[in-house]
């Protein structure tokens, strides 16, 4: 089914595709609307244009691909499901996710992957190419984030990266690591074993976005939480 969402309420637009009977859904002239697939599953929605803020919030298990820019709260508190940005998202990308995966070809604004989390079976996966803003991983409690790097000169993260974090894993293709890391934070260089948790999902991303698969655990720093900080006291059941 092609939607066309020019003239479109966002409410409009988003009962329409709850109400469809057809799982794919192409949508063009997307401009701004917000909440898109929201809550949604076995659905595999392709936007042509501009999503607005939430796109997938409370994403159930549907396929999103958007062949363009995001803005902000992507993927707000998804379960499951994946969501391809073939540009670039805007702050708070992953915000709360507890399951699926986002893969974002281009970067991503600040606050990504804040208040990420794992139940169960569930955990969640945000993979960024290029570079993500400050406060990367804020209050991260698990799942995994990598930032690749791509096109980017520099550490490709911004300032205060993992604040908070009480579990889960930061990975980060760089040179150097990131400085002035809260004081909770561990950081080392990735071993195989720790790339392993990951190397999966970065083969995906790179068949989804079509771009070469040429990522090496010895590439990456990766960041976790020490067992021995304050913030696992207060975030966690000991």
């Amino acid at each position: 089914m092609i939607i066309n969402a020019k003239d479109l309420h966002f409410s409009k637009l988003n009962a329409m595709i709850k109400e469809c009977s057809e799982s794919e859904i192409v949508l063009d002239n997307v401009i701004g609307h917000r909440y898109i697939g929201g809550g949604t599953k076995g659905k595999n929605i392709a936007i042509n244009g501009i999503p607005g803020n939430a796109l997938g919030a409370y994403l159930d298990g549907s396929y999103i691909r958007v062949k363009g820019n995001a803005q902000d709260a992507t993927g707000d508190t998804m379960n499951r499901g994946t969501i391809v940005i073939e540009g670039s998202s805007g702050d708070a990308t992953g915000y709360a996710m507890r399951g699926g995966k986002i893969f974002i070809k281009g970067g991503a604004g600040y606050r990504a992957g804040i208040h990420m989390k794992a139940y169960k079976e569930l955990k969640p996966i945000l993979i960024i190419g290029e570079k993500a803003g400050d406060f990367l991983g804020e209050y991260q409690a698990g799942g995994i984030i990598a930032v690749l790097g791509n096109n980017c000169e520099g550490i490709p993260v911004g300032n205060y990266c993992g604040t908070g974090m009480h579990g889960g894993m930061i990975f980060i293709k760089s040179d150097k690591a990131p400085e002035d890391l809260p004081l909770q934070i561990i950081c080392r260089k990735a071993t195989q074993e720790d790339f392993d948790n990951v190397e999966p999902h970065i083969e995906e991303f790179c068949k989804e976005l079509n771009i070469e698969n040429c990522y090496k655990a010895e590439q990456f720093f990766v960041l976790i939480p020490n067992t021995k900080n304050p913030y696992k006291q207060l975030y966690t059941h000991n």
